[in-house]
């Protein structure tokens, strides 16, 4: 075969490699406009997100680009984007609880929750809004740099699902509770054993399972407000776990939980 034949063999090799490309890459963009097609608005996500295989991730990229420009997407931090929601008044960027979603699930699944500050302002415990906020996981230091959000990682006190985190929550608002900036505690116990109460049985059983991981103070605070507002659960196994010769320290007005001697509660 002459020189020009093997010229001609290696155009058509080069040819054939750059169409085959260039298919794959339009490919990859029709997945991904499709896929963000689906996602509600305020939503954000990642290339695992978009299900993106490593093999895929040049060619991803390019179309995030391209979307980015077209302002169909806007860029949170590097692999983080989110789908804006417009309103009449602009645009809309997501909540810290949807910016650092990514943060907070692994595979699709919840490994992390918000705790601290920012926790129980949107509990409505108080009206601060802290710097840096926490995110607690069980195996796993979590931190993150988010626009303007800054996290830092706290170790959870159980493994954090889909199924708990939200009880995991109001055992630390319990825990800080003399911690919680401008807190007033009347309306803070009222509110939470509002909470308390509309949780089912099942999940008030989980509750008490998962108390007792926390530290005493944690329980015997939960079993006095979990009495004291005839909560539709056992609370025995919350009594014995604490020591008869401890005491636990609380700012609550004694008359917010008359039923405090009982549960070893110092309260002012």
């Amino acid at each position: 075969m002459s020189s020009i034949s093997y010229g001609l063999l290696d155009i058509c090799r080069i040819n054939c490699t750059f169409v085959r490309l260039k298919l794959q890459a339009m490919r990859v963009a029709q997945k991904i406009e499709q896929q963000i097609q689906q996602l509600p608005e305020g939503t954000t996500f990642d290339y695992q997100t978009l299900m993106v295989q490593r093999s895929e991730y040049t060619a991803a990229s390019k179309a995030l680009e391209r979307l980015i420009k077209k302002e169909i997407i806007n860029r949170v931090s590097s692999g983080i984007f989110y789908k804006p929601k417009q309103t009449v008044f602009g645009t809309l960027k997501p909540n810290e609880q949807e910016l650092l979603k990514t943060y907070l699930f692994e595979d699709g699944k919840r490994i992390a929750y918000i705790t601290g500050q920012s926790l129980y302002n949107r509990l409505g415990l108080t009206t601060q809004i802290p710097k840096v906020i926490k995110i607690a996981c069980r195996d796993k230091r979590i931190t993150a740099s988010v626009g303007n959000i800054k996290a830092k990682a706290v170790k959870s006190y159980e493994d954090v699902t889909d199924k708990n985190y939200y009880l995991l929550e109001l055992l630390d608002a319990l825990k800080d509770f003399n911690q919680i900036a401008d807190i007033d505690t009347e309306s803070a116990i009222t509110l939470l054993a509002n909470k308390f109460k509309s949780l089912n049985t099942k999940e008030l059983d989980s509750l008490i399972i998962v108390a007792l991981k926390y530290p005493p103070r944690v329980r015997a605070l939960l079993g006095a407000i979990l009495e004291n507002f005839k909560a539709e659960t056992n609370v025995t196994a919350l009594k014995n776990s604490l020591n008869p010769l401890s005491e636990y320290q609380y700012n609550i007005p004694q008359a917010l939980l008359p039923n405090n001697a009982t549960w070893n509660l110092k309260l002012i």
